[in-house]
């Protein structure tokens, strides 16, 4: 069954029976289904990263350094999250930590040299991710798309 055919049956759903209730027409059913597919896509091309952290290195790339707690905020991870996505990095050899000059509990995130390197190279393959998870779309339902999505964001 299409997306249109799923979207048509939500909307019949919405005017017809309000007991009916269908799995696979509820927003988080296909969401779900639409992240693994995206997340599947993701390790085809970039498989020896996880896209937490990914978006660790994207984001440090973008902003320079910054505190652990702020990169978790700015990539919605908590606080746990992230501190295990940056031990992960910084074992790897990606990022380097540092205390903070004035507030010596403020944990600095950077990129090293060689995560630098590796999110250069991995910036065009993140690129070719997202034009596959939203391939099936044309360009202006993709422009509608991730517009709506971050709405629910």
């Amino acid at each position: 069954m299409s997306g249109e055919d799923n979207l048509l049956r939500l909307v019949e759903a919405e005017d017809g029976d309000e007991n009916n209730y269908h799995l696979q027409d509820q927003v988080g059913f296909i969401l779900r289904k639409a992240h693994q597919r995206h997340v599947s896509i993701f390790a085809s091309h970039i498989g020896d990263l996880t896209p937490p952290q990914f978006a660790a290195l994207a984001k440090l790339y973008d902003i320079g350094e910054t505190s652990q707690n702020q990169l978790g905020t700015l990539i919605a991870m908590d606080a746990a999250t992230v501190k295990g996505v940056i031990d992960r990095l910084k074992a790897r050899g990606l990022v380097e930590l540092a205390k903070h000059e004035v507030d010596k509990r403020r944990l600095l995130v950077n990129l090293t040299a060689e995560g630098r390197e590796a999110i250069e190279r991995l910036i065009p393959l993140a690129r070719t991710i997202t034009e596959e998870t939203l391939a099936p779309l044309t360009a202006k339902e993709a422009a509608t798309f991730l517009r709506l999505l971050a709405k629910l964001a």
